[in-house]
């Protein structure tokens, strides 16, 4: 006869600070708060922290550069589109930051669980589950602008190695990216989100208090 402890199935949540209880599996936006999201992302290194400089380069601060990056491109976008870009890496919160070969590698599955996880936080904020492909195009573009500043002045590409990867920044696209340390990181997050959040086209949603973990399925 199995043990109690063996007949019990693998924790599939993981508790965050907020006193949310993630459920891995099947995500609902009734367990996502942004404090949760920014104090995780400040503390997840891009590059796998192959990155010079004291502090590691965090997906919260790379997130704020793309947000802004988004801008540069569309001045006009409107607020909704920009916080979509400020929540692109969002899932990082909880999966990390994995290398796009890693990723790869791992197939469609982990593609699955990544996209129902970034579908719930979008549906948590507001936002469409799944943004138009011209917005997801523009997201990409700034995305891979910062991604070519990070490879150059931090993760030691030369500048015709970025370019093959990543390709030209945007034109008048000029950046000057200083890693920052966890809780200013956080604390620029949180607050680009909030003054995003102002915006009239977007509404905070009110949640319930922590709902119990569904242990059935």
């Amino acid at each position: 006869m199995p043990s109690p402890a063996k007949s019990q199935p693998p924790r599939a949540w993981q508790r965050m600070l907020s006193g949310r209880r993630l459920d891995l599996l099947d995500p609902s936006p009734m367990d996502i708060e942004i404090e949760d999201i920014a104090h995780g992302l400040a503390r997840v290194a891009r590059w796998n922290g192959q990155t010079t400089g004291p502090h590691a380069f965090s997906v919260a601060e790379h997130s704020v550069i793309v947000e802004r990056i988004v801008g540069h491109i569309q001045p006009d976008i409107e607020a909704r589109w920009r916080l979509t870009a400020l929540l692109h890496d969002a899932s990082e919160y909880v999966i990390g930051d994995m290398i796009s070969p890693f990723k790869a590698a791992l197939g469609v599955n982990y593609k699955d669980f990544e996209g129902r996880l970034e579908h719930a936080i979008q549906v948590r904020f507001g936002l469409p589950p799944r943004p138009p492909a011209t917005i997801k195009s523009l997201i990409k573009k700034a995305d891979r602008a910062c991604a070519f500043f990070e490879a150059t002045q931090l993760a030691g590409f030369s500048h015709s190695e970025a370019l093959g990867f990543f390709g030209r920044p945007p034109p008048g696209l000029d950046l000057r990216i200083e890693p920052l340390e966890p809780v200013e990181a956080q604390a620029r997050y949180l607050a680009r989100f909030q003054e995003l959040m102002s915006a009239p086209d977007l509404k905070p949603q009110r949640l319930a208090r922590p709902r119990p973990l569904r242990t059935a399925r």
